[in-house]
């Protein structure tokens, strides 16, 4: 049975963890700053880390006191293993032409063109006149 909880950081434990270093984690506390949690960790029912180091070890430094958890009650010796394994190396980089169109998308919307300002000022008049939704 998986469910999701908020779990007191103080109260997570990682043992025997496949990875041996975190790295560095300031894009990661950043982000996690920023957006917060996108992911939540994965716990066994005793609150033993399955997957997620990396975000827990961010969340601890950040000073926050309880984190999202998929807890998973049903784990054996085994399949914790396999679960570790699979969260580190099933994931995939966007190719340089995939981050390449993202960082463009975003400019756009960040930085959009004079007349793409002026329709959406028009828009927000029409919203405070009651004439739009």
């Amino acid at each position: 049975m998986k469910r999701i909880e908020h779990i007191e950081v103080g109260r997570i434990r990682a043992r025997n963890r496949i990875r041996k270093e975190t790295g560095d984690l300031s894009d990661l506390m950043a982000s996690m700053r920023k957006h917060g949690l996108m992911n939540p960790i994965t716990v066994t029912g005793d609150y033993t880390l399955i997957a997620g180091q990396r975000r827990l070890e961010a969340a601890r430094r950040l000073g926050w006191n309880a984190i999202q958890c998929r807890v998973v009650d049903d784990a054996t010796d085994e399949s914790l293993v396999e679960l570790e394994i699979e969260e580190n190396s099933t994931r995939k980089d966007f190719t340089s032409d995939e981050m390449a169109d993202a960082i463009l998308r975003l400019d756009r919307i960040k930085n959009p063109g004079w007349w793409r300002r002026v329709i959406r000022w028009f828009r927000r008049l029409l919203r405070r006149l009651g004439l739009r939704r």
